[in-house]
């Protein structure tokens, strides 16, 4: 039986369908932009090529997903519980990881006890905190991501709150401090609140994968990451689909799980798009 599943996030939806031996058909990633049913509807409809006259077994994950699980009737997933899965099924020997999202941070400690830690209610230091600054910037995360490749110098940046960050790269560029510095600084910021704010002392050590949208997607990000963690290169893993991790582990999770029931795609599409907005 192929599987699928959605993450739906903060302010990304993630959609995997895999088949039965958990290889990849079918991905999309997209900012769905608060419009949540009409986002699924479009991820569904692209999954369905792959699946036509075949029942799926269908689950659901991410912050913005348990509502809207039960509103059709699709078993959830939580996210931690997803991504350790997919973690361990894809990445077996993984010591430690470090995803972010559009509004939450996460480490996760898999060796010497499991543990998580997670950001409270503050998008501090998230994709939600970089698109903020990158806007002071007047660019976006990609063009964040081209200036800290040319960076010289790393400057103090506080990430804690978006409001306090801005009041430290306002007067630096006033003061005429170049924009591949600060986007630099505001990246090493992120790591700084990242380490500091969640990790709490306990050690990140071992074979570390880094996950989630800004991580994927910003490689400058992850290389401040590597350099405050001293990582060598055996210790660092970025899988292809980094991602899509939750989405991945949600599908093959879900799959597991009795509460499963295998149905047509089109008839998850009718119930979602009788629901309206959401």
């Amino acid at each position: 039986m192929k599987k699928l599943g959605l993450d739906i996030g903060s302010t990304t939806m993630k959609g995997v369908l895999i088949d039965e031996n958990e290889k990849l058909l079918f991905s999309k990633y997209i900012r769905h932009q608060a419009k949540i049913a009409q986002t699924a509807v479009e991820i569904l409809g692209e999954a369905e090529k792959y699946c036509r006259g075949e029942k799926v077994g269908v689950s659901m994950s991410g912050s913005a997903g348990m509502g809207v699980s039960e509103k059709l009737d699709i078993p959830f997933v939580q996210e931690v519980f997803a991504e350790k899965i997919a973690v361990n099924a894809l990445n077996p020997g993984t010591d430690a990881v470090i995803e972010l999202g559009g509004e939450d941070a996460k480490i996760l400690f898999l060796t010497g006890g499991f543990e998580m830690r997670m950001n409270g209610t503050c998008a501090g230091g998230t994709g939600a905190f970089i698109d903020q600054m990158a806007a002071l910037l007047d660019t976006d995360a990609g063009g964040l991501n081209e200036l800290a490749a040319d960076h010289e110098t790393i400057y103090p940046i506080a990430s804690r709150c978006g409001v306090f960050a801005k009041t430290d790269v306002q007067p630096l560029l006033n003061e005429g401090a170049r924009k591949e510095d600060i986007a630099a600084s505001i990246f090493q910021s992120v790591v700084t609140q990242t380490i500091s704010g969640l990790a709490c002392g306990r050690p990140i050590r071992g074979h570390v994968a880094f996950l989630g949208g800004p991580l994927q997607y910003l490689p400058e990000l992850r290389k401040r990451f590597y350099e405050t963690l001293e990582l060598t290169d055996e210790a660092i893993i970025v899988p292809e689909n980094a991602h899509l991790f939750v989405a991945s582990g949600c599908a093959i999770a879900g799959a597991a799980s009795e509460t499963v029931k295998a149905e047509l795609l089109s008839d998850v599409l009718d119930r979602l798009k009788n629901l309206g907005d959401i």
